[in-house]
Order: C-alpha cells, then sequence, then structure tokens
C-alpha cells in the first residue's frame, strides 16, 4: 500500500512538471498513464470515480 501512494505521489509530481513545462512527448504519455494506473490502487481511487462521475453527470444537465 505505501509503494502504490510513493508511486502515485511521484508519478503527479512528474506529471504536473511535464505539464507545467509543455514537456508532454510519449514519456509524458507513459508517465500519465502510470500515474493513473497507481492512483487507482490507492484509497482515493473512490473518491475520485464519484467527484469525476458528479462532474459529468453535472455538465450533461447543463442543456
Amino acid at each position: 500500500m505505501l509503494f502504490t501512494v510513493s508511486a502515485a505521489l511521484l508519478f503527479g509530481v512528474a506529471l504536473a512538471l511535464m505539464l507545467r513545462f509543455k514537456a508532454v512527448t510519449a514519456a509524458g504519455a507513459v508517465v500519465a498513464a502510470l500515474f493513473g494506473f497507481y492512483l487507482a490502487s490507492t484509497g482515493i481511487a473512490p473518491t475520485v470515480n464519484h467527484a469525476i462521475t458528479g462532474l459529468f453527470h453535472s455538465l450533461a444537465n447543463l442543456h
């Protein structure tokens, strides 16, 4: 569990830096995929899922 949180944090920081400096390339895509993979393994995954689902439901009801 500790490794997945650390890995998610590491990939999240790497992705944020790549986005900040506009350095998103194929390596950036791999980092983003790994970040998502490790984030899904943490305890925050259900919260993120509910937040994204709620956001999409809100956007769909804007008509």
